[in-house]
């Protein structure tokens, strides 16, 4: 059911007083944290916190009372690797050469409030791709109640080198120089450190680097990736970012590329399809953690057989690292790369991880516990207990033993106001 923009305008005009209550009666109760399911069992929210669950919800005053006696409810999602100014096809007509960054400011809202009704309360968006601080804006217009969405930690403009992914390619020089381009080219570590000052400056919550180069740099026959930075170098934009309160996140497909960001110190390692075994343990030694993107991989409607064949190789092996990270107990956190496939297709890398042998509790923990402690928001996000942030979501079905049904999300509540709510 889609929802005009103009109701969550509403929605958030009417956002809770920070002592209004509300009770919500959940039929079922899913507690990714602890693995368990209760019946019947109530959540008392005051003002965007929850306050109690369980006999001990009961309101001291006046309360609204949701009904959800004959739903599933559970926490509200986390998509730790989203791209709300991006659409599907973007590669084909790049963003940055065709649409206006007003444009894309509008694109990226609409996206994130797409992503809101399918059950995603929290997103990580991990570069703009070229649209100046778009996702900044959508995250503070959001932040400010001037629209209700999805909270959102934004990473602005990601850093790349010259000649690298998100370097525009194909093009002549003299026409290359003067465009604006995907990401920052930051080809020493001076300009590194600079660049994450400037990003910092601006706003941003993570620093996205790109550790290796994107598919065009694969080799077709070997599958090795081109290694964009030494470990010294992500030590040294690590160390600067830290010094600043924030994280590093590495997109690295595999190979010397992927190692090196482990190595440097990044918070967690974006894509990954081609990961070694060295990577993986040193990842898990390191806590290192790990936003797969399975479904965005996949060959799609493709006319060009050897692109067909090198997509269906990539899926393959994108499959047996994800199930060797399983067993090596690498941190797997859920992260969709959306932006790329629509944005309300998220449940899908929900159903691909369960397919590729992940239990259905666990993929629920990948997107609520372990995204959470991922964005280092523990204490705030990811559970449906007293003291967390009111994100809840409903569904007609058991996703604890089938997360398909999370197709189908039916209430979203997102920091104690209600965005969606089907009979």
């Amino acid at each position: 059911m889609r929802v005009p923009i103009l109701l969550f305008v509403l929605a958030a005009l009417g956002a809770p007083a920070a002592g209004q209550q509300t009770l919500v009666r959940a039929g079922r109760l899913v507690d990714p944290s602890t693995g368990t399911v209760s019946e019947n069992v109530s959540i008392l929210v005051e003002g965007n916190r929850i306050r109690a669950v369980g006999p001990e919800a009961k309101p001291t005053g006046p309360a609204t009372e949701i009904d959800l006696r004959n739903r599933t409810v559970l926490p509200g999602l986390i998509d730790a690797h989203t791209h709300v100014c991006l659409r599907p096809g973007y590669a084909a007509r790049p963003p940055v050469l065709y649409k206006t960054n007003p444009y894309r400011a509008l694109e990226g809202l609409a996206a994130a409030q797409q992503a809101l009704r399918a059950g995603f309360t929290t997103l990580r968006d991990l570069d703009n791709e070229g649209a100046d601080m778009s996702d900044v804006a959508v995250r503070d217009a959001i932040r400010e109640g001037m629209f209700l969405g999805p909270r959102i930690l934004v990473s602005g403009w990601a850093l790349t080198i010259t000649g690298g992914h998100m370097n525009l390619t194909g093009l002549r020089p003299e026409v290359d120089r003067k465009l604006e381009q995907y990401g920052i080219l930051a080809d020493s570590p001076d300009a590194m450190i600079g660049a994450i000052r400037d990003q910092r400056k601006t706003g941003v919550d993570w620093i996205k680097i790109y550790a290796t180069g994107t598919l065009r740099h694969v080799d077709r026959s070997t599958f090795e990736t081109l290694s964009q930075l030494s470990a010294e170098e992500v030590a040294i934009a690590v160390e600067e970012a830290r010094r600043w309160g924030i994280d590093v996140a590495a997109h690295a497909y595999g190979g010397d590329g992927a190692f090196h960001a482990v190595a440097g110190g990044v918070r967690s390692i974006e894509h990954g399809m081609f990961l070694d075994d060295p990577t993986l343990d040193l990842m898990a030694e390191r806590g290192t953690f790990w936003c797969p993107t399975l479904e965005v991989y996949l060959p799609g409607e493709r006319d060009d057989p050897e692109e067909i064949s090198f997509h269906d190789a990539i899926v393959q092996r994108h499959r047996e690292t994800f199930r060797r990270a399983m067993a090596k107990k690498v941190k797997i956190a859920f992260g969709t790369d959306i932006g790329a496939i629509p944005h309300d297709a998220g449940w899908k890398e929900l159903v691909r991880m369960a397919d590729y042998g992940m239990a259905p509790m666990e993929v629920l923990r990948s997107a609520t516990t372990r995204a959470a402690e991922l964005l280092r928001k523990e204490k705030d996000l990811g559970r449906i207990a007293p003291g967390f942030l009111a994100d809840l979501i409903a569904v007609s079905g058991a996703p604890d033993r089938d997360v398909s049904a999370l197709r189908d999300v039916a209430f979203v509540m997102v920091d104690g106001k209600v965005a969606k709510r089907e009979p």
